[in-house]
C-alpha cells in the first residue's frame, strides 16, 4: 500500500487554485517581456529603447523568477496531495522537467538581463548595441514551452511510468 496522503477537499482546491494562478501569472509576464522585447526593437525613440532593457532585469527578477519558482513549488504539492502523484503518470513528470528546464534557463539567462542593461544605462552605447533580439527569441520559446506544459496538463495524456504501475490504484487503497 501506498502512503500517499490525499489532501482534503478544500485544501486540493486552494493548491490547484494557487497553481494555476501562479502558472497563468508566469505566462502573461512572459508575454510582457515579448512586447518588452519589441518595443526595444522596433521603437525609433532613444529612451524607450534603452527604457525597455532597462527594466527586463528587476522585473525578471520581482516577477519571473518568483512565479517561476511559485508555479514549481505549488505544482509539486498540487501532485503529492492528489491521487495524480509526482512520478506516476507521465504527463505530470513531464510537466515537472518542463517546469525545471524553464526555470534554470530562466536564472541562466537573469546575467543576459544584467549585461543588457548595462549596455542600455551607457548613454554613449549606439542604440544598434543596446537593441538585442535576445529576449524577444527567449521569451518566444518560453511561451512554447509552457504551452506544451499547459496542454500536457488539459489533456492528460494516458502512460504510467513503471513506478506509477507498482503502486495501488485509489480503488485499490
Amino acid at each position: 500500500m501506498s502512503c500517499q496522503k490525499i489532501m482534503p477537499p478544500r485544501l486540493r482546491k486552494f493548491a490547484l487554485t494557487a497553481h494555476v494562478t501562479t502558472t497563468v501569472g508566469w505566462r502573461g509576464a512572459v508575454v510582457v517581456f515579448l512586447a518588452l522585447a519589441v518595443v526595444g526593437l522596433t521603437s525609433q525613440d532613444a529612451q524607450t529603447v534603452r527604457g525597455a532593457y532597462l527594466v527586463m532585469e528587476p522585473a525578471a527578477w520581482l516577477v519571473l523568477v518568483p512565479l517561476a519558482f511559485a508555479s514549481l513549488l505549488t505544482g509539486v504539492v498540487q501532485s503529492l496531495g492528489t491521487t495524480w502523484g509526482l512520478f506516476r503518470h507521465y504527463w505530470v513528470l513531464f510537466k515537472l522537467l518542463i517546469t525545471v528546464f524553464a526555470t534554470i534557463v530562466l536564472l541562466m539567462y537573469m546575467e543576459t538581463f544584467r549585461l543588457m542593461a548595462g549596455v542600455a544605462a551607457d548613454p554613449s552605447a549606439d542604440l544598434g548595441v543596446v537593441r538585442n533580439a535576445s529576449p524577444g527569441l527567449h521569451a518566444t520559446l518560453a511561451l512554447l514551452v509552457l504551452l506544451v506544459a499547459t496542454v500536457l496538463a488539459m489533456y492528460k495524456p494516458r502512460g504510467m511510468t513503471p513506478y506509477g504501475h507498482e503502486q495501488p490504484t485509489t480503488s485499490q487503497r
